[in-house]
């Protein structure tokens, strides 16, 4: 087999990853890590800026402290005797597994009622329109072709170039 015809498919099937599965880690508390802020509103400021899809990871950094994902409730009373998650090897990344809200604490003594806790709010996949049952009827196979993903179309056109490569 040719070596440009391995680069071009590898290229391709880069590029389709790329387009399926672009997940961000997002780095909790910048240079400074996971630590009591100077603001108790400060993680929650930062979470607010960004916006998290399913399957991103939050990663914290941190020297003597802990990561507990815990329920709203023990959230607002800073304790958890049970955490869903609970870390504290200093280097946690925690997957946002789901749409929803997740809800992070310190599980240092003390940390979490001086900000060190943090909500973050995971988005809804985007789905694409749906045509309608109408539609669907007047228009029948553009409707059809519409409901297609792109991720079906470009798994089509790589496995067409790779049988047309080799």
């Amino acid at each position: 087999m040719e070596t440009s015809k391995v680069f071009v498919l590898l290229f391709l099937l880069s590029t389709f990853h790329f387009l399926v599965a672009t997940c961000i880690q997002f780095e909790v508390g910048g240079k400074s890590g996971w630590e009591v802020p100077k603001s108790k509103d400060d993680y929650n400021q930062w979470a607010s800026t960004n916006r998290f899809k399913v399957n991103d990871t939050v990663h914290f950094s941190y020297k003597e402290d802990s990561v507990m994902v815990v329920t709203e409730d023990e959230y607002d009373k800073c304790h958890s005797a049970r955490p869903i998650f609970f870390n504290n090897n200093g280097n946690t990344e925690y997957k946002l597994a789901r749409p929803g809200l997740f809800y992070f604490i310190s599980g240092v003594k003390g940390h979490c009622p001086r900000g060190q806790k943090m909500i973050i709010k995971v988005l809804e996949p985007a789905s694409p329109p749906q045509p309608s049952i109408d539609s669907q009827k007047k228009n029948g196979a553009a409707a059809m072709a519409a409901a297609v993903s792109s991720a079906t179309v470009m798994l089509c056109v790589v496995s067409f170039l790779a049988v047309f490569l080799f």
